[in-house]
Order: structure tokens, then C-alpha cells, then sequence
């Protein structure tokens, strides 16, 4: 397992906003392009892909899967199924970190507003600045390009240290929080980075940051000029010296896949602590009874590595072993949700039991106490859902939730004994109310059932049986009889 990125590079997916506030939009109809979105939803989201012969070469994919272009009379149009000649475009970065975007072939700038695009512009000028509104899920694991180590909050030292092989653990989690044009990396126990590496309780302007591209990788500039790199022996992260990025100041976001903790009947915790056999035999959760949940993308069947970089596998007289080096049919596993247990079956069919000394073996045709497990999610404490409409966030006015903002609020996830309960910023608990509705000013926690179906998407089921979903009004819902587009959230 190569310690350089252990899950793929997130691809930067973004929303453009111009000198009006308002979203660069790709219309279905006829593939026009606007400058009149007012929040970014789906038609407001673009992703960007490198040239592979000419790194400064970039292209801008609508969600359509169509690339703007622009031809030599400065013309703006979407409908280019491949990238052509017209659609390849150059990041000019500004001091503010806004981005103007300059045809390559013709060397004019692309701006304007609402209706009123065009890529004719000799000069950068007010209207050619756009600026940049991440559209990935804001949690994920932050790798140093240079130090191919990953970022962790080191409570014993309190910084965030860039030294860990992978990202293990509730401490490699980062969310990066939005604020008019500048981001804050927020660690899981709620803290600020602020530039001198402390990490602080509020958020101020020397926790914000501007995001600039540069070889295709982020790079994170602070108030005063200055880029976050890594410093010292633990590599603590905060701002150098630099005022122009080099290696050492570049950053990919991956994806941040569940990691889980199992107990057993026999109430023990799952563990690789012993060697390579896997058995329910430790009381203390550490990161070698921690395991990271990979979901494949065709199969829906799950993976489970070990802190070691090793899979979960099926080997001889069904015993469950963590010898597997790569992915293969016998380390898929089906998941079976129950509500607040969950039952695995093996590539053989079997369903995996706890034998009397704790060993985990796929040897059962039936579930019964023995094949149940508790599974416990260890690093989302923070939670931030984003379905196929926006964000999750709280509806202004009224105790309800709203399912379609480009804005996110945070909530709190609380385990209880394989359910979990979703706290508000106020306090408060989210419940299902009489109708249906999931409201967040509840008095005391009710439980829902977390069900992880798709590779970064999880299902989430009420008290009721039933899903949580957005209805064709925004309004965040808790009565799906299924699990569809609708009721699968990004997490």
C-alpha cells in the first residue's frame, strides 16, 4: 500500500461567482450559460479537469457533462461533448484569490453578467473576476503533496501535525468551513487552525484562508499573504514564509471513508491486536480495533482494512483472517442492516459468527445472536449530509429542516448502542414528527439507524421504518418506504 494518497484525490468541484454574486449556470435547454444563480445547486456546479500534456491547461464541465468554450469573437457556448481547442481556458490567479479565466487559444478574459457572457475582454477588469465555492462534500483527509503524510489533530501537542501514514482515526478528520470567499479547517473536536498553527475557538480572520490551484493541487493562502506548509519534525501546519507556493505548500483532499468499531456478543470489541486472525477479544477501542469501510462502487459489497494497510478475508474452514494485501471476492462482505445491529455474510454465503473464544468465522447459515454485531461509526462526530438537492440546514423560520442549501449547518452525531441520535447547534435533538416531518427542537434524543449502502453515501432510517429524504419542496422528510437518488446522502 503506497502511503502517497490511499484513496483517490477528491476532483475539484466548484461553483463560480461573479463581481454580482451571483453563479455561473449551465441551462438545460439549449445549453446556455448564465451568470444568474443566486445559490449553487446542481446547474451551478462545474468540475475542472486538467490538460494531461499541459498542466496550466484547464477545462470546465458542466453537470451536463458539456464544456464551455469560448470561439475567436469571444462567443460563450456549453454543448462541446469533448474538450476542443475553444474549451481550453488558463486560471490567471488574483491577489484576492478570485480566479480570472483566460481563453487559451485567443488570450481574452471570460466574464460579464446574467445573460450578458462573453470571453472578449483584453484587460482583467472587475467583471472578469470570479470567485471560487467548493462543491465537495467539506469533509475529507488533507495530504501534504511534499511529505506524503497525512493531517491530524494532535490534541497532546495542540496543532494539527502533518506526519501520519494514513488517515486513521477520528483526529484525521478536516472540515473546511465557508465564509464569504475564505475557508477555515475545522478539527473534529471543533477547533480553528489559525495561521500561527494554534488552534483557537472562534473564527477570526486569521483562521481564514484563501484556496488557489496550482499544478492542480490546493494551496491555502492566510490574511497576511502567506501559505499554510508544514513545519518541524511532526510537520505542524501553519503559515511560512513563502508568499509564492511552492512543494511544500501544496495539498490534496481525499475522500474520507466511515471507519468502525465491532462488538461481538460475547459485548468485546473486534480486533486485529492478536496477529492476523480477527477475533472479539479487547475492551479498550484503539486504532487496532478500528477498521475503514470501503464500499465498492459496483458491487455495493463492503471491504474492511485494518490500520496495517491488510483487508479482512475469507480463508480456509470459514475462518475470517486480515492476510489480504489487495481486494479481492474474498474480502467482500454484504452488510445486512437491523436496525441497531447488523449482521456480515461472507463470499461463501455464510454469515460471519463469533465463536465461544472469539474468533470470527463464516461458518453460519442463519443469524442469531452470535451473528449480530454492534457496528459503531468512530470518525463522523461533526455531521454534514448533502443530498441530490444541497445541504441539510435548518429552515429559518420555523423547528424543520430544510434538504436543498448550498449552505450546510453542522450537527452533532451521538452514538447509542447502534443507533444514533442528531444533536443541533442549540442543543437540541432532531426527532419525526406525527406527519412525517424531521423536526430539530426535540427535548430528548430519538434514535435513527444509519445504513451505509453506496460507496460515500449513507441511508438514514427514523424510529418510523422509514428513510430520510428532501421532498419536491426542500423540506427534509422521514417517510421513504425506499432508498433511492432521494434518500441517499453524502456524509
Amino acid at each position: 500500500m503506497s502511503t502517497n494518497g490511499i484513496s483517490q484525490a477528491l476532483k475539484l468541484q466548484f461553483g463560480l461567482i461573479n463581481y454580482e454574486n451571483r453563479y455561473l449556470t449551465a441551462e438545460a435547454f439549449g445549453f446556455k450559460v448564465n451568470a444568474s444563480g443566486t445559490s449553487m445547486k446542481k446547474k451551478q456546479i462545474w468540475t475542472l479537469e486538467q490538460n494531461e500534456q499541459d498542466g496550466q491547461v484547464v477545462f470546465l464541465r458542466s453537470h451536463l457533462g458539456r464544456y464551455l468554450a469560448s470561439d475567436k469573437d469571444g462567443k460563450i457556448t456549453c454543448g462541446a461533448e469533448k474538450p476542443d481547442p475553444d474549451c481550453r481556458f488558463i486560471i490567471v490567479a488574483q491577489s484576492d484569490g478570485r480566479w480570472a479565466l483566460q481563453s487559451e487559444p485567443y488570450q481574452r478574459y471570460f466574464g460579464g453578467s446574467a445573460d450578458y457572457l462573453s470571453c472578449f475582454a483584453q484587460v482583467i477588469g472587475e467583471q472578469e473576476m470570479w470567485a471560487i465555492h467548493l462543491a465537495l462534500h467539506p469533509q475529507a483527509n488533507l495530504l501534504s503533496v511534499a511529505r506524503k503524510r497525512y493531517a491530524h489533530l494532535s490534541a497532546s501537542d495542540g496543532e494539527i501535525s502533518v506526519d501520519s501514514n494514513i488517515p486513521w482515526g477520528v483526529d484525521s478528520l478536516i472540515t473546511l468551513v465557508y465564509l464569504d470567499g475564505k475557508y477555515s479547517l475545522k478539527t473534529c473536536d471543533s477547533r480553528f487552525l489559525n495561521n500561527d498553527g494554534k488552534l483557537v475557538k472562534e473564527n477570526t480572520p486569521s483562521t481564514c484562508f484563501t484556496l488557489e490551484l496550482k499544478s492542480g493541487k490546493l494551496t491555502f493562502k492566510d490574511c497576511e499573504g502567506k501559505y499554510l506548509t508544514h513545519v518541524g519534525p511532526t510537520g505542524t501546519l501553519r503559515s511560512g514564509r513563502c508568499s509564492k507556493p511552492g512543494k511544500d505548500e501544496l495539498f490534496d483532499l481525499e475522500e474520507s471513508h466511515p471507519q468502525v468499531v465491532f462488538q461481538a456478543v460475547n459485548k468485546r470489541l473486534v480486533s486485529v491486536k492478536q496477529g492476523v486472525s480477527i477475533s472479539a477479544n479487547q475492551d479498550v477501542e484503539t486504532d487496532m480495533e478500528t477498521f475503514q469501510m470501503e464500499i465498492d462502487k459496483e458491487s455495493k459489497k463492503s471491504t474492511f482494512r485494518t490500520n496495517g494497510g491488510s483487508y479482512w478475508t475469507l480463508v480456509t474452514h470459514g475462518e475470517i483472517q486480515s492476510t489480504a494485501t489487495d481486494v479481492e471476492e474474498n474480502t467482500m462482505f454484504d452488510i445486512e442492516w437491523r436496525e441497531q445491529r447488523v449482521a456480515l455474510k461472507a463470499s461463501n454465503g455464510k454469515y460471519v459468527c463469533t465463536k465461544k473464544n472469539g474468533q470470527l468465522s463464516a461458518v453460519s447459515d442463519t443469524v442469531g445472536d452470535d451473528e449480530l454485531f454492534v457496528m459503531k461509526l468512530i470518525n463522523r462526530p461533526i455531521l454534514i449530509l448533502r443530498g441530490e438537492n444541497g445541504f441539510v440546514c435548518h429552515h429559518k423560520n420555523s423547528n424543520t429542516l430544510d434538504a436543498n442549501r448550498s449552505v450546510y449547518d453542522i450537527f452533532s452525531l451521538i452514538f447509542n448502542d447502534g443507533a444514533y441520535n442528531v444533536k443541533s447547534v442549540n442543543e437540541t435533538f432532531w426527532y419525526v414528527s406525527s406527519s412525517g416531518l424531521v423536526c430539530s427542537d426535540g427535548e430528548k434524543p430519538e434514535d435513527f439507524f444509519l445504513e451505509f449502502l453506496e460507496h460515500g453515501h449513507v441511508a438514514i432510517k427514523g424510529s418510523n421504518g422509514k428513510y430520510l429524504r428532501g421532498d419536491q419542496g426542500g423540506t427534509l422528510m422521514c417517510d421513504g418506504t425506499s432508498v433511492n437518488a432521494s434518500s441517499l446522502w453524502e456524509y
